[in-house]
């Protein structure tokens, strides 16, 4: 029930006005978000890279309803990624995309729109040595999106594609996409969906993970399990081993902030970990949905507001 409130609570504008005031916002925002300027991700990503980590980058935002602000969504990609091949690190980095945030939402040409600034990013990504991930959304811009992923594999094969868990259609999904170079980001989901399409209980989902977790290591692609969850990563590990797949021929991803040990460990057992790392303003409905997750990380917002008063 928690868990539904906060996520209904990510897209309320009043509650954002009053939390984005609070003293303790710097506090908790800096655990999980890398900062608001390109500078500030750049100097997190190289901590990371220094660490022996991967990371993928997402410009903070969601939703655009205005054409130049989805052009300055892609803009700040491009100046990422030079500000990232000026550092070094193109080759450790690669960014994230929401298709909503160059355009997608946008009435009318909408898609159309965000294919292009997603192919400008592509681009320019490809020309750093680096890749794209598009990330997925709630569940009525699925369709959308793998139709832009489909377009951008045309010209960008290696552009990365994520799928979430607990939407009932997702195994299905990882049949589609579990082809040779083929990139799959698997989460478990992070947004307020009804049961008629995502299943709504943890050992559901788990299930549903797994499920999809088998179809991936057992495809020709690029599996990218994206989980904290102990036992998830140890039944990956133990789906990788039974499909032959080595380390490099797979990848974990955890969040920016979260369990940073673990992904040590994993690190120097000799798998690439992904770290996901998000940067911007606009970095409340991220925060919620992150709170909502894990009742351990809404714990810690409460010990840092007490902290904080």
């Amino acid at each position: 029930m928690l868990r539904r409130v906060l996520l209904g609570m990510s897209r309320s504008h009043q509650i954002k006005k009053a939390v984005s005031s609070l003293p303790v916002s710097s506090g908790i925002v800096a655990r999980f978000v890398a900062g608001e300027s390109a500078p500030e991700a750049v100097l997190a990503t190289e901590k990371l890279v220094s660490n022996g980590l991967c990371v993928t980058l997402d410009h903070l935002g969601e939703d655009v309803t205005d054409p130049a602000a989805a052009t300055a969504t892609a803009d700040a990609y491009l100046d990422l990624l030079k500000k990232l091949t000026a550092a070094g690190l193109a080759a450790n980095a690669e960014v994230s995309v929401k298709l909503s945030a160059v355009g997608q939402a946008l009435p009318g040409d909408g898609e159309k729109i965000a294919l292009e600034h997603a192919r400008t990013i592509c681009r320019a990504a490809r020309n750093a040595g680096t890749t794209v991930t598009l990330d997925m959304e709630d569940h009525t811009t699925t369709d959308s999106t793998l139709g832009i992923l489909r377009e951008l594999r045309q010209d960008f094969p290696e552009t990365g594609a994520v799928l979430q868990a607990y939407l009932r259609r997702t195994e299905g999904d990882c049949r589609d996409l579990a082809h040779p170079g083929s990139r799959v980001r698997l989460c478990k989901g992070a947004y307020k969906e009804p049961e008629s399409v995502a299943f709504q209980e943890k050992r559901q989902v788990d299930k549903a993970y797994v499920r999809a977790m088998k179809v991936l290591m057992n495809g020709a692609g690029y599996p990218m399990i994206a989980s904290h969850d102990p036992r998830l990563i140890s039944i990956a590990g133990a789906l990788a081993d039974r499909a032959g797949r080595k380390p490099g021929t797979f990848e974990y991803q955890m969040l920016y902030g979260i369990r940073p040990e673990e992904q040590l460990r994993l690190a120097g057992l000799g798998h690439t970990v992904r770290i996901y790392v998000p940067y911007g303003a606009d970095w409340y409905g991220y925060l919620v949905r992150r709170l909502a997750e894990r009742p351990a990380n809404l714990q810690f917002f409460a010990r840092s507001l007490i902290s904080k008063k």
